[in-house]
Formats: structure tokens, sequence, C-alpha cells
């Protein structure tokens, strides 16, 4: 019997891993987006990636599919980081997003969502508690914080799709520009 051993990484997603048969660790790491990304390290050394490949949401159900399906893999379905009523996640800013090459604070995220902006992702740099000036450009990725329903809703904000509260909600219903 493998033994996996499961790692939360808090803003990213999860880590499963195991020592393989001939020295190597192998493991995924499911990124909050959908992406996985498999790796290999050292045995003495699971840190260290030897070597790493990521794959879409639809390629990873690919090759699972192609391996016989996983335990993991069922357990991962719609798992949202949530800790003591706090949850994270790293939107990207899809290409059909009404908010691309606008300023942030037209998004009006914590009023429309009740989750915060903390962060922008461009180019893989961090830009840290961005104002509401800096304009979203294709290809960012939204950091945001929040309840895991109001991190849901900025998903859909971002994305332009309707955001559906519940009946006597104080932020009523409220449509994606």
């Amino acid at each position: 019997m493998v033994k996996v051993d499961e790692r939360a990484l808090p803003g990213v997603g999860m880590r499963y891993d195991f020592d393989g048969r001939y020295g190597k660790r192998v493991g995924v790491i499911t990124h909050r987006d959908g992406r996985r990304e498999l790796f290999v390290s050292e045995r003495d050394d699971p840190d260290a990636c030897a070597m790493s490949i990521t794959l879409s949401e639809d390629e990873s159900a690919v090759v699972a599919d192609l391996l016989g399906g996983s335990t993991v893999t069922r357990r991962l379905e719609g798992q949202m980081q949530d800790i003591q009523g706090l949850a994270m996640d790293w939107l990207p800013l899809l290409p059909h997003s009404p908010f691309q090459h606008h300023p942030l604070g037209d998004t009006r995220m914590r009023t429309r969502t009740g989750a915060s902006i903390v962060a922008v992702i461009r180019d893989g740099t961090a830009i840290p508690a961005p104002g509401p000036e800096l304009t979203l450009l294709p290809g960012d990725t939204v950091v945001v914080v929040g309840t895991a329903n109001g991190v849901r809703r900025a998903a859909q904000l971002l994305n332009g799709d309707p955001i559906e509260l519940p009946p006597g909600h104080p932020l009523g219903r409220v449509q994606g520009d």
C-alpha cells in the first residue's frame, strides 16, 4: 500500500505526494484555479523539484482516466481552503472578463461580494495591496480573501457572471458589469 502525504499550500491549493519505488518522490500540486502540477523530486529533499509539468483541468481529467482514476482526485472536487471562516483564492482574469483594461476600483469587489483583493499577480510578480487605480490586464491573477461564499461571488464577478445572494442579504442582488 502506497502512503500518500497530503499538505495544504495556503493560497495555492493542496500538495499530494508519495515515495516512489525507485528512490523518487512523486506528487501533484492542485492549484485553486483547476491546474494540476505533476512533479518528481528526490526522496531525501522533497521540496527540490527535479522535473514538473503543468496540466489544465481538462488535461488532468484525461490523465486521471488514463491512469484508472484516483481516490485523491475524487476527494478534490469542489475543495476550497476554508480556515475558521476565511477563504483565499487566486482568480485568473479570464479573456471575457469585463474588467480587462479597467481600474481595479471599477470591480467594487468588497461592496459587491464581501471579498477583498489583497494582491494581483502579473507576469509572475506579486503586486501586494493594490490600489483602486491599478489597471487589470489580460493574464493577471487576482488574489482575494473573504468567506468561502464571498470568494465564489468574486470569481463570478470577475467573469461577468450574475452574482446571486440569499434573500434578505444586505448586498441584495447585483450583476457583474
